[in-house]
């Protein structure tokens, strides 16, 4: 049963986070925000699923941020397996653990780093966004009521950082949308075309020259011109 104190802690972190403006923010806060609720915490790393890889966008230092990433490419840690096989990894001393020698080895001798968690960042069963790990420079460094507490911790940053990038992503197809708005209605205006033409000149410039419908749509509102090569005529 969560303690009163940390059920306090936990709902100011969660507002924190809500109000954090972007994802990069949200992550960096959540970096700054673990350890109050880890009394041995020392570093803390967030890695993320992004188009099929993982990588660490946030760390507490740049050597750590590379050795939490590091663990993709050489295949072992516990934040891989926190992310493939086990929603919450428990490491009590990374000098002796036998799970992944290479990666263990390298954390003890370049950060001091003895013992860690790595809790599975998701928002429902099939949708994982990564992982959170945290790390002491103490053996043992974790209770069994860390592990209960970081599981939860690690499901409501979890759906902080969902909604962040939801929001962040519609803000941009919004944006796109409107772009793309601004830039049919220049050439409907500037060769007296109707809405659904304009749209396909358009389309036929973007597959034409391998660029992106929104790019497309910028540089048409930035310079008020339709590419010279493309001028079209009224059907």
């Amino acid at each position: 049963m969560l303690d009163e104190r940390f059920e306090r802690v936990l709902a100011d972190a969660v507002r924190d986070l809500d109000a954090q403006a972007d994802p990069p923010h949200t992550l960096q806060r959540l970096v700054e925000l673990t350890p109050e609720f880890f009394p041995m915490c020392d570093f803390v790393g967030v890695s993320l699923i992004e188009g099929g890889k993982v990588r660490t966008p946030a760390g507490t230092n740049e050597r750590l941020r590379e050795l939490d990433e590091s663990q993709f490419e050489i295949g072992q840690g516990p934040c891989r397996d926190a992310i493939r096989t086990h929603a919450t990894v428990v490491v009590h001393d990374l000098a002796t653990d036998p799970r992944w020698p290479s990666w263990g080895r390298a954390m003890v001798s370049e950060l001091g780093i003895r013992s860690s968690l790595s809790f599975r960042l998701f928002t429902r069963p099939d949708r994982t966004w990564g992982a959170l790990n945290v790390y002491s420079t103490e053996k043992d460094g974790f209770s069994d009521e860390d592990v209960v507490q970081g599981q939860t911790i690690a499901a409501l940053a979890a759906v902080a950082l969902a909604r962040s990038i939801n929001d962040e992503q519609l803000a941009s197809a919004l944006e796109t949308r409107t772009t793309i708005g601004q830039a049919i209605g220049i050439v409907m205006e500037r060769y007296e075309l109707d809405a659904d033409h304009a749209f396909s000149v358009l389309r036929r410039i973007s597959s034409q020259d391998n660029l992106k419908l929104r790019d497309l749509a910028a540089q048409v509102v930035a310079t008020r011109e339709v590419p010279h090569r493309h001028t079209p005529t009224k059907p």
